[in-house]
């Protein structure tokens, strides 16, 4: 088991910049490929950013690359994600899953979720 809590999030400006961490507690961290997805209300969960085990390989969403990055310090048990240029789109709860994906992009694919913080861009 893997325990997975979010932190960070609020109220931004469209243009401005917000960060969100996902402390991971249980199991070692370090197996697991870690995925940011989001869910704005009436949606579906959305992939944002993934990350592989070493942090070597990052997968992004077309709509977040080149605003958005994804980190992880294993030593930590830590994952982050920077959101630069934010839109009021943006605006969703924000989930941190890890898991062992079949699909890096499918929320099915992965095995453990926090519970989500919530993330508003103003126009």
């Amino acid at each position: 088991q893997v325990q997975l809590v979010e932190s960070g999030g609020g109220l931004a400006q469209a243009g401005g910049s917000l960060s969100v961490s996902c402390a991971a507690s249980g199991r070692t961290f370090s197996i697991y490929y870690m995925g940011w997805f989001r869910q704005a209300p009436g949606k579906e969960r959305e992939f944002v950013a993934a990350i592989s085990w070493s942090g070597g390989i990052t997968y992004y969403a077309d709509s977040m690359k080149g605003r958005f990055t994804i980190s992880r310090d294993n030593a930590k048990n830590r994952l982050y994600l920077q959101m630069n240029s934010l839109k009021p789109e943006d605006t969703a709860v924000y989930y941190c899953a890890a898991g062992r994906p079949r699909e890096v992009v499918d929320p099915g694919s992965y095995d453990f979720w926090g519970q989500g913080t919530q993330v508003t861009v103003s126009s």
